[in-house]
């Protein structure tokens, strides 16, 4: 049996500084029990990370998945662009809407200030 650590927000700072540190993604949000349930100690960790990249999903998904090894405990993990974002919006996706509007933000990078020109 693996043993996992408990989940905290000491871990949770610790993963979401390995993803940025790795891809400089756009957002990543917690969701799910740990944010807006009850999690019991099967719970996973869920987690939407946006990220900016042409990558086709198995390999946007296999390079996170790859970096957070071994698992710090249970993950799911779901790797969206900006643009697959906006057509689930358009959509009404109600899982990714959920996630998006209930979700806790981790990590949002920040906007590039532009020069004022005067």
């Amino acid at each position: 049996m693996i043993k996992h650590q408990r989940v905290n927000s000491k871990s949770l700072r610790a993963i979401t500084q390995k993803i940025v540190s790795a891809i400089s993604p756009e957002r990543v949000i917690l969701f799910g029990s740990f944010v807006y349930g009850k999690p019991t100690p099967d719970s996973d960790v869920d987690l939407l990370i946006i990220w900016n990249t042409r990558k086709s999903y198995p390999l946007r998904y296999r390079a996170i998945s790859d970096l957070l090894r071994p698992r710090p405990f249970p993950l799911d993990i779901i790797v969206k662009t900006p643009r697959e974002i906006a057509v689930a919006r358009k959509r009404v996706d109600p899982f990714l809407n959920e996630a998006l509007e209930k979700g806790k933000t981790l990590y949002a990078r920040q906007a590039r200030r532009q020069a004022r020109s005067r």
